[in-house]
């Protein structure tokens, strides 16, 4: 098998030749990674046996100039500072009425650059598990720009206010998505989306808040890439084994990066209840395994998470992040991957 034939047979829950390969890293781990073992980007993906490779679509939208200290902006104009992408500087409709959402300037989908895609798509010649669409973060978008607590607060107080930054926000998610789909869904297989809603000790919203406010959006998105014909998985950070149940029954098809540190994610319990439901993509511990593990301590654990998640497939082994991060040891990533290659087959 190929590697795309491999995930896609992972995706019908079938089993495959081996447990496929998942590599999300840091910009800042991979260029040590790079010079570490000298390599270039392909080869680095192809050492660590990485089955997928993303197409993405960029946001040519005209922005503001950024605000002091800031080093990046958001399509919906929110200045973040800090490490990486930062965090929001300010809340612009912290306070704004319905009418001054709907007035807001929202982003264009027109403006995202998909000149290139599908020759970016094209060259992989369907030998990797294409991931493609927009990221989609509206949980986070929205957080940037009501404020997280005000956001919450509001799902109570306000929730015609919340409706409507989620609808807006989505909205251009949707559209940005479908035109990219429309010029390359061919060439894609996977509609790879990401909200982190759950913290080390369960969901930032409970179920009930969950159904009423966030979960008609995903299926929007979910039912958008089912109309092309791709899987749909989402990567979402956290505990969040109480909202799994909702995720399947708007049929989003895998779920990225089962961080089991976090309470009720108990990979035992997940691979029995959701299994056979959703497919589990990393579940190798990011942090207590691969930062601060030894190289034997890491072809161990690896081997329990595989004895867990392998069995009647449904499993895409990797790092319970979506980025390894840069303090991560390369040997340590190495074994990672060579212990699933080694010990992965069927």
């Amino acid at each position: 098998m190929n590697s795309r034939e491999r995930v896609l047979t992972v995706f019908e829950h079938e089993k495959p030749d081996r447990v496929p390969m998942w590599c999300g890293a840091s910009d800042e781990f991979w260029r040590k990674a790079k010079q570490s073992l000298c390599l270039d980007d392909e080869s680095l993906r192809i050492r660590f046996y990485d089955d997928f490779r993303r197409v993405t679509a960029p946001y040519r939208g005209k922005q503001k100039p950024l605000m002091p200290n800031a080093v990046y902006q958001t399509p919906f104009g929110i200045d973040r500072h800090g490490l990486g992408y930062g965090q929001p500087i300010n809340h612009p409709l912290a306070d704004a009425s319905l009418q001054e959402i709907h007035d807001y300037t929202w982003p264009d989908s027109r403006d995202v650059d998909i000149s290139n895609i599908k020759v970016d798509a094209q060259k992989y010649n369907k030998q990797y598990a294409i991931l493609g669409g927009d990221w989609s973060p509206f949980w986070h978008d929205a957080i940037d720009l009501l404020g997280m607590e005000n956001f919450l607060i509001k799902m109570h107080t306000e929730p015609q206010i919340v409706d409507a930054v989620l609808e807006h926000i989505v909205d251009y998610y949707f559209e940005s998505s479908k035109r990219i789909f429309d010029s390359a869904a061919e060439y894609i297989d996977i509609f790879f989306i990401g909200n982190d809603l759950g913290s080390q000790t369960g969901p930032l919203v409970g179920e009930t808040l969950f159904r009423r406010f966030v979960l008609p959006h995903i299926q929007r998105l979910v039912d958008l890439g089912h109309a092309y014909k791709l899987k749909v998985m989402m990567h979402c950070c956290g505990g969040i084994a109480q909202l799994i149940p909702a995720l399947i029954e708007v049929g989003l098809d895998g779920l990225h990066a089962v961080q089991t540190s976090c309470s009720g994610m108990d990979l035992k319990t997940l691979k029995t209840e959701f299994g056979s439901k959703i497919v589990f993509n990393g579940a190798i511990d990011s942090h207590h395994i691969l930062i601060d593990g030894t190289p034997d301590y890491v072809r161990q654990k690896t081997c329990e998470i595989l004895d867990i998640m392998k069995p009647g497939s449904g499993y895409i082994a990797g790092a319970s992040h979506d980025t390894i991060l840069e303090e991560t040891p390369v040997e340590n990533v190495l074994t990672m991957f060579d212990t699933i290659y080694e010990y992965g087959i069927y």
